[in-house]
């Protein structure tokens, strides 16, 4: 039997895997499951006694989980972009999970754009979004059949940047901003058939997305007219050291308990907000004023 645990709020809740009838462990599907939290989820989850199915690009990486987690993982190949590819995928899934259907799909495979908007190539904001917003949704609706039968749960890992958007990541956060949409008409959607949607906000996490973001954004860059230096140089150039600094963070694994906590808890919170941090207060602050502190920020840096 699953112990309770206390939530912050002073509440006991289930914790561990949900109940199910008979002996079949709960299922979940969770995206982007290479590294980081995607792959601190799978493991955890596989852990606590669910089978989990996790998306990867590269056959290695399904080797990997395969070769580390054992019988209680089941790799899928394939890209976020790829629809037809999500779709058969999401058929192997509704198949394989039957009449028990599945618990809940954690929507975690996320890429980071940055760049001034000004200069940003429309390809790369379109990219950004396919990625991030329009590849969450259509691997939740190729999962949805088995997700209903199970009154399953649908967790979108947003980010603290759904909240609060900074100076050359504008694309990224809206990509995050436009999941906390999603969740929105989605709770109320699906609610008939007993579904919960969940976002789970993390601030700083140690994963490879900074380290590939800046990377990204550097190839950008390069491609960019001389204009940007010009305009943004100096600029860029603090937001790069500042990024550079802050690739620490919490571990994934921090963040992999909370989405363990979004599929089992009795009465899961629409968000979960992971390591707040002064930019949650700095939004609550009026528009002019928030400006002004930030700008101040990047004079700094």
């Amino acid at each position: 039997m699953a112990r309770p645990a206390i939530t912050s709020n002073g509440k006991r809740v289930r914790q561990g895997a949900p109940t199910r009838p008979g002996t079949d462990p709960p299922t979940a599907l969770v995206t982007g499951a290479s590294t980081g939290i995607g792959r601190a989820c799978v493991e955890r989850l596989a852990a606590r006694g669910w089978r989990v199915f996790a998306s990867v690009r590269k056959a290695a990486d399904a080797q990997s989980l395969a070769d580390t987690i054992g019988e209680r993982v089941t790799p899928l190949l394939f890209d976020v972009t790829d629809i037809p590819a999500i779709q058969a995928a999401g058929a192997r899934v509704v198949a394989a999970c039957g009449e028990g259907g599945l618990d809940g799909v954690v929507n975690n495979a996320g890429i980071a754009v940055a760049g001034p908007l000004e200069f940003l190539p429309p390809v790369e904001l379109r990219h950004q979004l396919d990625v991030n917003v329009v590849g969450q949704v259509a691997v939740t609706q190729a999962v949805l059949p088995a997700l209903r039968k199970a009154r399953g749960r649908i967790i979108l890992i947003g980010s603290i940047a759904g909240r609060s958007a900074l100076p050359f990541t504008g694309a990224y956060s809206a990509s995050k901003f436009a999941l906390e949409a999603l969740a929105d008409a989605w709770r109320i959607e699906l609610h008939p058939w007993g579904l919960d949607v969940v976002v789970i906000e993390p601030g700083a996490i140690a994963t490879p997305i900074w380290e590939t973001g800046t990377q990204y954004a550097l190839r950008i860059m390069e491609t960019l007219p001389p204009q940007v230096t010009e305009y943004y140089g100096r600029a860029l150039d603090g937001m790069k050291r500042r990024a550079a600094r802050g690739m620490g963070g919490l571990p994934p694994a921090a963040v992999a308990e909370v989405v363990e906590r979004a599929l089992t808890d009795r009465r899961p919170r629409a968000r979960y907000l992971i390591s707040a941090t002064a930019r949650v207060w700095l939004e609550r602050l009026p528009t002019r004023l928030r400006d002004r502190l930030v700008l101040a920020g990047v004079k700094r840096l």
